[in-house]
């Protein structure tokens, strides 16, 4: 009977293999809250079997002790999704989301539920953690420490840092896009520290930052006499000040348009010529640069020089906004508030209340704003648990619309997420769509649609 019903809800041939493949432990419950199918991950996660759990009511695996309490008890009551931090039978502690899949009739079809280890990030520093809340960072956590303050626990992220490290071991020039506040600066200084030219200086020029009448002999420098009120010996540019090294020009879209010629010119000859200056000096300097805004769409428009852009476009590193590598915010969370404490000689921790609303908040400003929300809580929070009641209305306010809004999402479109994620390992893998096709037991022309379908690939 239970065989039958999982035939009738779920599309097995389609939706069981992609749900296998995720790191992610998945458990899909009835709407009766009758255990139809758990994943691979979640038998390592709960240490249990299909065969064990498969037909048997939550509440009774909540009896026993499989896990502690039932997200999908709590989901079933409430009818909404819902975010707690619970326990398998040996005390790991597990962040679990519990989704209820709603009908055309506004009844619950099923409950997915998703659960990822957070042990290690949850723990204190010393002794054993306050129930259902995070604080210090202890020694044996170095394994979730970031590399080179770049949290990569998401596999967008590790996807960005995989191919970071390539590129350091080469001297092309590189553009990284994003939004405000992703990281882009701290992706440029990875490539350099990881690169030959470690040694060398690093940098960086906020071309939107520069007053357009000075940005010149910013970059370039000038000679004695160049202009009034020059100095009398002339001075070093910032590309000579980087020689040997890396310049990481940082808002490259708002580089004059006059200056975009003299860029392209030191790109193409590899020398500069400073204001006033007629001898041209050698710079061996790797350029980075960076942008928030299309430099595509700038081009069509006109404002921005598309040989430059094709010179400055070599391998493009396009890093995620944190609204789409929920991964990453429980760790960032964690590092930042420990670096708090530390900083304001504080011992302040998070509530499981406080972690759930603040993993559906959409984060606009990126990890800059979640660095400065965990600042402003560690202050203005007085007891040492921030709790659900101590987030900004504003945080609570956007968290409840994102949550309304992924409320309203099908099914096929958290199958869809997750097989763009799977694919997307898959292409960094195998390489190859004949490769790819035979790993996944698909057909070559199925990958290639797919592919294209998530803009994957060439």
């Amino acid at each position: 009977m239970i065989e039958n019903r999982m035939e009738e809800q779920i599309r097995l041939g389609e939706i069981l293999p992609i749900l296998d493949s995720i790191s992610d432990a998945v458990f899909i419950d009835s709407a009766e809250g009758i255990c139809l199918w758990c994943n691979n991950t979640c038998e390592e996660v709960y240490d249990i079997t299909m065969e064990e759990i498969q037909g048997r009511a939550v509440d009774e695996l909540e009896r026993e002790g499989i896990f502690t309490p039932s997200v999908t008890r709590r989901v079933m009551e409430e009818r909404r999704e819902l975010t707690l931090i619970h326990e398998n039978k040996k005390g790991v502690r597990l962040l679990t989301t519990g989704t209820p899949i709603f009908g055309e009739d506004g009844s619950i079809l099923m409950i997915i539920t998703t659960s990822r280890d957070i042990t290690r990030i949850t723990q204190r520093g010393h002794g054993d953690p306050p129930p259902r809340a995070f604080s210090g960072i202890s020694g044996q956590e170095a394994a979730d420490l970031p590399y080179h303050d770049i949290v990569a626990h998401s596999q967008p992220m590790k996807n960005v840092l995989a191919l970071t490290k390539r590129l350091a071991a080469v001297n092309t020039t590189v553009l990284i896009t994003g939004e405000s506040g992703v990281g882009k600066g701290l992706i440029a200084k990875t490539l350099h520290d990881e690169g030959s030219r470690w040694k060398e200086p690093f940098v960086t020029v906020n071309c939107g930052a520069i007053p357009e009448n000075l940005i010149e002999s910013e970059l370039f420098g000038y000679v004695a006499g160049a202009f009034t009120g020059s100095r009398s010996g002339g001075k070093r540019g910032l590309f000579e000040a980087a020689q040997g090294g890396t310049i990481f020009l940082d808002e490259i879209s708002e580089l004059p348009l006059n200056l975009q010629v003299k860029l392209l010119q030191v790109i193409q000859e590899r020398q500069i010529t400073p204001v006033g200056g007629v001898d041209p000096i050698h710079v061996d300097v790797r350029i980075i640069s960076a942008t928030n805004r299309d430099l595509a769409s700038l081009v069509q428009e006109g404002s921005f020089r598309e040989d430059l852009y094709y010179r400055l476009n070599v391998v493009p590193i396009e890093v995620p906004p944190l609204r789409e590598r929920p991964d990453d915010i429980v760790p960032l969370l964690r590092i930042n508030l420990a670096r708090c404490n530390a900083e304001l000689k504080e011992n302040k921790s998070l509530s499981a209340e406080a972690i759930s609303i603040l993993l559906k908040y959409p984060w606009p400003g990126n990890i800059r704003e979640l660095q400065n929300i965990v600042e402003r809580l560690v202050i203005t929070t007085s007891s040492d648990v921030i709790s659900d009641e101590d987030i900004f209305i504003f945080i609570k306010d956007a968290a409840e619309k994102n949550t309304s809004a992924a409320a309203d999402l099908s099914l096929s479109y958290a199958l869809e997420k997750a097989e763009r994620e799977i694919l997307s390992q898959a292409l960094e893998r195998y390489g190859s769509t004949r490769s790819i096709a035979r790993v996944l037991q698909v057909s070559q022309p199925t990958i290639v649609r797919k592919l294209r379908k998530y803009g994957l690939g060439k």
